[in-house]
């Protein structure tokens, strides 16, 4: 079975839009609806007619282009039971350790609470793809907005046992942002350095810095890293627990400017 087309683009301000498409059935998914007029001039470039809306979580920026696109195209609109009420158009609810189908791959529901209540990310282990909305991104990891930091530290951690292979997508780029604060916190980690020097160069081409992978992630992404004997040493956390750990960071992220 031939791979995914995936089409990344930047709408809004700094929101990542997916476009998912298999050639194979002609069917087309957005990963989110950040906006309806972006997504629709991307499809048309492609020559792609949508069919599917799959939702990580139920904040505006994320599902601002539900009702327009179901609108124009009859999309089925898939996202977290957990939030129905808050997900405009929405035709299937699913939850944590559910299945479901798109172009015949197998599309599993992981339930991340913290930066909303009912968050979800898609894993596709057939085509080694996750869509993590605003649960992790590429070196950070969303503010935790409506769970806890315990929460949020249980979900992410859900994402570090997967395999290191699997290639992630995010909602958001900041991952220049998410950089500059890493170094603060594990400045000897020459991975993450190399890396860092990296988006700097990517940026400053307009580049985009996604997709990514988990592997990646693991060996740069602090908030990923609790165990790190010099992130502990950094925060002065030497015997802290790994949530304790991530909860401190975290604090640390939300005060960096």
């Amino acid at each position: 079975m031939p791979k995914f087309d995936l089409h990344h683009f930047i709408c809004r301000q700094d929101n990542y839009g997916v476009l998912v498409h298999d050639a194979e059935t002609g069917l087309t998914a957005t990963i989110d609806a950040p906006e309806a007029a972006a997504i629709e001039r991307e499809l048309a470039a492609k020559g792609w007619k949508l069919t599917h809306i799959l939702t990580t979580h139920h904040h505006a920026d994320h599902v601002e282009g539900n009702l327009p696109l179901k609108r124009k195209w009859n999309a089925k609109i898939i996202g977290p039971k957990a939030e129905a009420a808050q997900i405009p158009g929405i035709d299937l609810g699913v939850s944590d350790g559910e299945s479901y189908e798109f172009a015949g791959r197998e599309v599993k529901v992981i339930a991340t609470p913290g930066h909303t209540k009912g968050h979800i990310v898609l894993h596709l282990p057939q085509e080694k793809l996750l869509f993590a909305g605003d649960t992790l991104f590429a070196l950070g990891c969303g503010r935790v907005i409506e769970g806890t930091l315990e929460e949020m530290w249980t979900s992410l951690d859900k994402l570090r046992k997967l395999p290191p292979a699997t290639v992630f997508h995010c909602g958001h780029e900041y991952t220049e942002s998410n950089a500059r604060f890493a170094l603060t916190i594990e400045p000897g980690n020459q991975a993450l350095v190399a890396r860092a020097q990296k988006i700097k160069a990517q940026r400053a081409k307009g580049q985009m810095t996604l997709p990514g992978t988990i592997g990646e992630e693991l060996a740069t992404n602090v908030f990923l890293r609790p165990e790190s004997k010099e992130i502990r040493q950094v925060l002065g956390m030497g015997m802290a627990g790994k949530a304790d750990v991530f909860a401190e960071i975290r604090k640390r992220k939300d005060a960096f400017r």
